[in-house]
C-alpha cells in the first residue's frame, strides 16, 4: 500500500508517515503542492493525503490538477470547522476527509477503507448492474452512459453501485455513509449529499430530461428506475 502524505508541517508529516509506516503503509512525504504533483506523476501510488493548506499553491490546487489525469483515492486533512474547505475538497473529486489535528489511526482506518473501496473490496457482493443507458461492471469497476465510459472515484462508484442496487426504492443518508465511506453519518456532515451532487453531474441527464437520482426529503436518496433490460 504505496501512500503519498503531503503537508507543509514537516514534523507533523514525519510523525504521521512513522506511525503509518508501523501499520504495514510504505510512506512517502511531499511538503508543497506542486511536489505532490510531480510525485504522483513520477510513480504510482494507491492513495494520497493532501493537506489542503499549504504554502503557494494549495491541496485543492494539486487535488484539482490531479483529478484532471486520475482517479486514485485521495484523503483531504482539513483544519477543524473548515467546512467549506472540506466541501470544496469533495467537489474537486475527493474520496473524503479527515480534520486536523488527526488522530493517526483514525487516519490509518480512513486510508484502509478508502483503499478497500478502490479494491472492490468488503461490502455486498457485486456484480454487473444495469439501469436503462446506465452500465456498471463490476470486474472492471467501469461505468458507461448511453455506451460512453465516465470516470467516476472509488467512492463516487460504491455510491452508484449501492442506488443501482436500490433501484426505486430510497437509501438513507445514514445507510450510504455507512456503506460506501464506512462511517457513521455526523450531524452537520454534507460529504453524502456533495458526492450524490458529483455523480449526478457525470451521469447527465435521463432520456426524460431529470435527473437519475432523485432527493427524497428527510429520507436519502433513489435512483430511478430508467427503463428495461434489453
Amino acid at each position: 500500500m504505496r501512500i503519498l502524505l503531503a503537508d507543509d508541517d514537516r514534523e507533523l508529516a514525519q510523525l504521521l508517515r512513522d506511525f503509518l509506516v508501523r501499520e504495514g503503509f510504505d510512506v512517502a512525504l511531499a511538503h508543497s503542492a506542486d511536489a505532490a504533483v510531480a510525485a504522483a506523476r513520477a510513480e504510482p501510488f494507491d492513495a494520497l493525503v493532501l493537506d489542503i493548506m499549504m504554502p503557494g499553491r494549495t491541496g485543492l490546487d494539486a487535488l484539482r490538477e490531479l483529478r484532471r489525469e486520475s482517479a486514485v483515492p485521495v484523503l483531504m486533512l482539513t483544519a477543524l470547522g473548515e467546512d467549506i474547505d472540506r466541501i470544496l475538497g469533495l467537489e474537486l473529486g475527493a474520496d473524503d476527509y479527515i480534520p486536523k489535528p488527526c488522530n493517526p489511526r483514525e487516519l490509518a482506518a480512513r486510508l484502509r477503507a478508502v483503499l478497500r473501496r478502490a479494491r472492490g473490496e468488503g461490502g455486498e457482493a457485486l456484480t454487473d448492474l444495469r439501469n436503462g443507458p446506465i452500465w456498471l461492471r463490476a470486474a472492471s469497476r467501469s461505468v458507461s452512459v448511453d455506451g460512453q465510459p465516465i470516470t467516476l472515484t472509488a467512492t463516487e462508484f460504491d455510491l452508484l453501485a449501492l442506488l443501482m442496487r436500490e433501484a426505486g426504492r430510497a437509501v438513507s443518508k445514514e445507510r450510504i455513509s455507512q456503506s460506501v465511506l464506512g462511517r457513521a453519518l455526523g450531524p452537520f456532515d454534507r460529504s453524502i449529499d456533495v458526492h450524490v451532487s458529483n455523480l449526478r453531474r457525470k451521469l447527465g441527464d435521463a432520456p426524460d430530461g431529470g435527473s437519475p437520482i432523485t432527493t427524497i426529503p428527510r429520507n436519502g436518496y433513489l435512483l430511478r428506475r430508467l427503463g428495461e433490460e434489453e
